[in-house]
């Protein structure tokens, strides 16, 4: 599933909560304030002047704030989980804490620790919280899709883009379920919506989308679409090093292969470096099924066994 990055804004100034005004309340702030200079330069000096503020003032919600998106920041989720949880006791209104709790749970459920479910009560709080949030209801279509709830899913990956239908990142899961659903109009339109968003994107959104239209043109035998959809989708990655973006030259080589006629130099040559590139290094393994089909391939357009 594709998903886009969290990056953390502290919004939130270390001041005093209203009525606070003792000296450890006020050596709190200020170390907080010098967490604050060293955040961009040495996150583990900011993290340790945000915790010894915690532990003077453990009252003020806004330094929680500030240590779990230094912790955030580290991939330290089961602490990020964990701050922001006394974060909402003391501020049960502010829905960024209980969206970030229920991200930092999300993360910690694809490594393993915590269930899926554990992510679901924090990011519906939000969700209630702020109706205008569009994270928290893209982040639950990621839950109930791993609860094998598929119709929840659909329905707050949809209310995401509805919310905030600048945000290209947002339309690629919902398309992918369409199409594993067997909707490939209803996934086809997502994408098209998709595609007048793409504009100034900087997320590597504008490669999902028209890898994933390609997909689409493929499952309806039209190879003339597809090749023109990962033509795109490739021309947008450039060389196309970051990881999972190999795959664009195994997806225009088989294209090219099956055209009518076939494209067999197009094929050769990109087929040739998915092989180069994937099949003899390190991720082999992970795109076996497509190393095979790769080697078969060539030996269709080249009319015999590729070296």
């Amino acid at each position: 599933m594709f998903k886009r990055a969290l990056v953390f804004v502290s919004v939130l100034s270390a001041t005093l909560p209203l009525g606070a005004c003792s000296r450890n309340n006020i050596e709190a702030v200020n170390l907080a304030n010098e967490g604050d200079k060293s955040r961009g330069g040495n996150i583990d000096d900011a993290i340790s002047k945000y915790e010894q503020a915690t532990q003077l003032d453990p009252s003020n919600y806004r330094i929680l704030w500030k240590l779990a998106g230094a912790y955030q920041k580290k991939e330290l989720w089961e602490k990020v989980a964990l701050t922001c949880s006394k974060a909402e006791k003391l501020a049960p209104t502010h829905a960024d804490y209980f969206y970030l709790r229920g991200y930092a749970n999300v993360k910690l459920a694809e490594k393993g620790p915590a269930s899926w479910s554990d992510a679901k009560e924090p990011l519906e709080a939000a969700a209630k919280l702020d109706p205008n949030m569009a994270d928290p209801h893209f982040d639950l279509g990621g839950v109930y899709l791993h609860l094998d709830q598929e119709k929840e899913a659909l329905e707050h990956y949809t209310k995401a883009i509805s919310l905030n239908p600048a945000e290209l990142a947002y339309y690629v899961p919902l398309a992918d379920l369409y199409i594993r659903l067997g909707y490939l109009n209803e996934a086809e339109q997502v994408i098209k919506e998709a595609i007048n968003h793409e504009k100034g994107d900087t997320t590597g959104g504008v490669f999902n989308v028209h890898t994933l239209y390609g997909e689409i043109q493929e499952r309806k035998g039209d190879w003339s679409g597809a090749v023109k959809e990962f033509e795109a989708a490739k021309k947008s990655c450039g060389t196309c090093a970051d990881k999972g973006q190999q795959i664009a030259f195994f997806n225009l080589g088989a294209a090219y292969s099956r055209m009518t006629p076939p494209n067999k130099s197009g094929a050769a040559g990109n087929l040739k470096n998915f092989q180069k590139i994937i099949c003899r290094g390190g991720a082999a393994a992970r795109y076996s099924g497509e190393c095979t089909q790769a080697q078969e391939l060539l030996k269709q357009v080249e009319g015999s066994a590729a070296p």
